[in-house]
């Protein structure tokens, strides 16, 4: 089961801190390409989201390395599960209605969930 994890959640924190540090150094006109949605919410909002996520892919991997306060890395994916659900919201209230990759985000942070029970 921790191999199991270290596989789940080390992709997922790839993940999170390759699109969270886009959404901290790129511009708008940088990110709009891969993401229709940079225009509705304001630039600080934006770079907020992108530590949210930096900071929460090392909640992934460092309890669990460290062997200290395992337990924020189930909260690390618990917050990505959120995130994730209010991305499928604003991507629903958007024009731009793609949701599959929100979907399997969601997924693969719910297993990271229960993989974590058992570190």
């Amino acid at each position: 089961m921790n191999i199991a994890y270290w596989i789940v959640a080390g992709l997922l924190a790839l993940f999170y801190c390759y699109a969270g540090t886009l959404k901290v150094i790129r511009s708008r006109d940088q990110l709009r390409p891969m993401m229709a949605w940079v225009d509705r919410i304001p630039l600080p909002a934006l770079r907020a989201l992108g530590t949210v996520e930096i900071l929460g892919a090392v909640g992934l991997v460092l309890p669990p390395l460290t062997g200290v306060a395992l337990w924020l890395a189930q909260a690390a994916a618990i917050g990505f599960v959120l995130l994730q659900t209010g991305a499928i919201v604003t991507h629903l209230t958007g024009e731009d209605r793609q949701i599959a990759l929100n979907v399997g985000l969601i997924g693969t942070a719910a297993v990271t969930i229960w993989l974590a029970t058992g570190l």
